[in-house]
């Protein structure tokens, strides 16, 4: 979700105006994005507008009483079309026939949303049947989540296109939600699950500068915690938000709940919020978080160690867990938790200016992202694994399926189109995917803030003068980055370009002047521009990765990264007969880059001499004598897991056992 940060007084810089960036369609995040415009959006909007599969848009004509019928899918499906929508708003000027689309969901969503700001279709529906049913009464129903997506929704449809229609219905859920606030607190109280009505209440305080809402911001904030023994880590609500700062529970929850008071540390500067989102921001990236970005990594697991309240441990499905407890086969790591820790994360860079959040949102972009989503672009993960193996004697549940079907064992887990029981991945993918020209740059007062490598030009206004920055680079298939900065008329400008903390060695220089002061992470250029060139040379080598002794599972394991981007084998370039558990990679090994074709075009695959060492387990054995046997050589290539799951069913691996 795009944020505007331009007003909020603790915000060290914000998000340019609408429409200023573009992206080149090359390189890999370009080339995803220009793929997500052509395919994933409007391929997902066939899925939400047909009645058979989604009936998304068709449960709000039914709501309205302008179709008959039942509701159908689950009960945040309305908050999933919203985000669908939000892609396509963010899309549309580059996917032409989205418009008619987006103008006849504001149709059916206004007819379904009643006086009082309150829209949620089964309950309307269920009402309108005769059901003995009310506004939140039930935290499964997931309202205040769905309110919250059409509060974001209506503020950027409004930021874009000048429009009024989602806005209003947005500013009716904002009172809804500010009366139940007053009138039924303890409702609120316990409704409150995937929170993602803190970001939207803030962003409506942002867009009016109305003071009601940023109050109601924080009293949501207020009613969702300090429950004690009548919470659980499940919910993040043990303990009152703002003394909250160990990283606990369901992960989707936790990032929306975490950004949501992050906002509220952006507009207040509350203290006590920017040193908690701190503290809990720093315990997922020093002991629960995947080297691609992923996070949540437990299927169910319970994480009571927060405050050693054992009266309140609770069964948490998609799990931060414990410190350090990062599985490989049964990793959950859903693409919403970490695509929540990006928002989240994006917050944090907007309060701070630390370039070390955008290296994490980096590590998101060119690692988790882009394996969430088939390389067609209609095809979605909801879960994603670091292994994939053959054989597994238990099926592990695949979130999304219909109940009661048999998963599809680990190394035939595809991407699905749709998801029967659970669809709320796919659009946040596309919406994320759709706003990424949004990710790669900032504005201070007199600063242009550079966060990603991404080929594409900006323009924006330094003072009176129009300013047009163009960045040349295929990164990260090579490590240049020209950022051309040219002004109509001279003009004094500081330009923070990232120094990536994988490569304090990045140089960057101007017309061959090297650029010596670095602050929090950034290059600062302070210059009077009129036609210059930013050469940045960040150094890609091969990088041999360990984990923490605490990560058991990686013990004696080591992954493999070239800049930002994680490597993995899969069986598709083994002989065959070869499994992953098999290929070892000796010290010192010696790594060549080729350029990749195919589905690896804009990347580069890596490659070298490994050996192969068979199991001495035998099947259907727990434990086996060590056969002192030797190795046998084995070539090895390795592809971005970025783009892993292209190429059929079979095996994967990001670590690998290291032979010394």
């Amino acid at each position: 979700m795009l944020t505007d940060t331009t007003a909020s007084p603790h915000a060290v810089m914000t998000s340019l105006p609408p429409s200023s960036v573009t992206l080149d369609a090359h390189g890999p995040l370009g080339r995803l994005r220009a793929n997500t415009l052509e395919v994933t959006i409007p391929s997902m909007g066939d899925l939400m507008f047909d009645p058979q599969i989604a009936h998304a848009v068709e449960n709000f004509k039914i709501a309205a009483g302008r179709a008959q019928g039942e509701h159908h899918a689950a009960p945040f499906m309305d908050g999933d079309l919203y985000k669908w929508l939000e892609a396509a708003v963010v899309a549309e000027p580059d996917a032409p026939g989205l418009a008619d689309r987006v103008a006849q969901a504001a149709e059916a969503i206004v007819a379904a949303q009643r006086p009082d700001g309150y829209v949620h279709t089964r309950t309307i529906i269920a009402a309108n049947r005769g059901e003995d049913v009310a506004p939140l009464t039930d935290r499964l129903q997931f309202e205040t989540y769905n309110l919250g997506h059409l509060m974001t929704l209506g503020c950027l449809h409004k930021r874009l296109t000048g429009s009024d229609t989602y806005y209003a219905a947005a500013l009716g859920a904002a009172e809804f939600l500010r009366h139940a606030a007053q009138e039924r607190p303890e409702a609120l109280a316990d409704c409150n699950i995937c929170p993602s009505h803190y970001m939207g209440t803030i962003e409506i305080y942002r867009s009016t500068g109305d003071a009601r809402y940023l109050d109601l911001a924080r009293r949501l904030l207020e009613l969702h915690g300090d429950k004690g023994s009548a919470g659980g880590d499940d919910n993040q609500d043990v303990y009152p938000v703002q003394s909250q700062h160990v990283a606990t529970g369901h992960a989707v929850r936790a990032n929306y709940l975490f950004a949501g008071m992050t906002d509220y540390a952006l507009e207040t500067g509350d203290p006590a919020f920017r040193e908690a989102v701190e503290a809990l921001w720093d315990d997922v990236v020093s002991a629960k978080l995947y080297l691609t970005g992923g996070c949540g990594a437990v299927y169910d697991g319970a994480s009571p160690d927060a405050g050693q309240d054992y009266s309140t441990i609770t069964k948490t499905h998609q799990a931060y867990g414990r410190p350090f407890q990062l599985p490989q086969t049964t990793a959950y790591n859903e693409s919403c938790a970490t695509l929540g820790f990006v928002l989240w994360s994006w917050r944090m860079l907007a309060l701070t200016g630390e370039a070390k959040y955008a290296d994490e949102i980096e590590r998101v972009l060119f690692n988790s992202l882009p394996a969430m989503i088939g390389a067609e672009g209609s095809s979605y993960f909801y879960t994603n694994p670091m292994r994939a193996v053959r054989d597994l004697p238990f099926q592990m549940r695949r979130a999304g399926d219909p109940e009661r079907t048999t998963p599809p064992a680990s190394d035939h887990r595809l991407r699905q189109e749709y998801m029967t029981n659970c669809f709320c991945c796919p659009p946040n993918i596309a919406r994320v995917i759709a706003e990424l020209p949004y990710y790669v740059y900032s504005r201070s007062t007199d600063a242009l803030w550079v966060h990603q490598f991404l080929p594409g030009t900006v323009n924006l206004t330094i003072g009176d003068v129009p300013v047009e920055v163009t960045q040349t680079t295929r990164y990260p298939s090579e490590g240049t980055v020209r950022i051309r900065v040219r002004a109509q008329a001279p003009v004094r400008a500081t330009v923070r370009v990232r120094v990536p903390g994988w490569a304090p060695e990045t140089a960057v220089s101007v017309a061959g002047e090297a650029t010596s002061a670095v602050e929090s992470g950034y290059a600062v250029i302070d210059r009077t521009w009129s036609d210059e060139e930013i050469l940045v040379e960040i150094p890609l080598r091969v990088r041999t990765m360990v984990a923490h002794h605490f990560v058991e599972e990686a013990t004696n394991q080591v992954a493999i990264m070239r800049g930002p981007v994680v490597y993995c084998v899969e069986s598709a370039d083994l002989p065959d007969g070869v499994g992953v558990e098999s290929v070892h990679v000796p010290a010192g090994a010696h790594w060549s880059a080729a350029d990749g074709a195919g589905i690896f075009t804009d990347y580069v695959t890596l490659h070298t001499d490994a050996v192969r060492i068979p199991s001495p387990v035998p099947a259907g054995s727990l434990y086996g004598e060590l056969r002192e046997e030797a190795p046998v050589p084995l070539p090895l290539a390795l592809v971005p897991y970025a783009r892993w799951a292209n190429r059929g069913p079979g095996e994967m691996s990001v670590w690998l056992p290291r032979l010394r």
